[in-house]
């Protein structure tokens, strides 16, 4: 890994920016920043934030969302957490505790704003973004987003064709909470996996 990577992802990860936090509610544990860097990964998937599991761990998609993830892309465990093939950034590095009903809060504000452009930055080699949920749609497509991500993931082909590069591909969160969604919109599995695979299969060198 190049130096300045090295010593990037070094800082990140004794990063307390948000448990320090003044001007909003600091985070409610001991950070944890889970991030998956590397200047020779061709792929970049932007996620959302860690979950519990996530947090415990130290593994990023170490849950029934990453099963569901390597599903679609038709990859291994092996695969998916070789930093060789994937970058692994999401919008908020750290696990931002739960709401009153127990779900996850929105990711922190923080990270992105102070680390991902620069960590961005120092992998060159990303060919493809992998915008899953809301939050990292509006991170990597701006005014390109959609008014819905429902709205922006069926527009999923004229966005991965745009001219702009990296290229992106918007999908919706694996997480088994929208299991409804994609029932009610087969058109994904049908339509955007196919070509989700492929891509993946590009960047892996496993096309004959």
């Amino acid at each position: 890994m190049d130096k300045e990577l090295s010593e990037l992802l070094a800082t990140i990860r004794e990063c307390r920016i948000c448990r320090d936090a003044a001007s909003r509610r600091p985070l409610p544990h001991e950070p944890r920043p889970v991030v998956v860097a590397s200047s020779g990964a061709r792929v970049l998937i932007a996620g959302q934030a860690p979950g519990t599991r996530v947090h415990a761990t130290g593994l990023p998609f170490n849950d029934r969302s990453g099963d569901r993830l390597r599903d679609w892309m038709e990859v291994s465990r092996d695969e998916f957490y070789d930093p060789g093939n994937f970058a692994i950034v999401p919008m908020g590095f750290c696990f931002p505790g739960q709401d009153a009903k127990g779900g996850d809060l929105p990711p922190r504000r923080e990270c992105a704003g102070a680390w991902r452009a620069p960590l961005i930055d120092l992998m060159p080699r990303i060919e493809l973004v992998l915008a899953v949920g809301s939050y990292a749609q509006q991170w990597h497509l701006g005014k390109e987003r959609r008014a819905s991500l429902t709205e922006t993931v069926a527009d999923w082909h004229a966005i991965l064709m745009r001219n702009s590069a990296p290229r992106v591909l918007p999908l919706p969160h694996p997480s088994w909470r929208n299991t409804g969604w994609l029932k009610k919109n087969p058109w994904f599995e049908r339509e955007l996996l196919p070509v989700l695979r492929n891509e993946i299969r590009m960047r892996l060198g496993r096309l004959s």
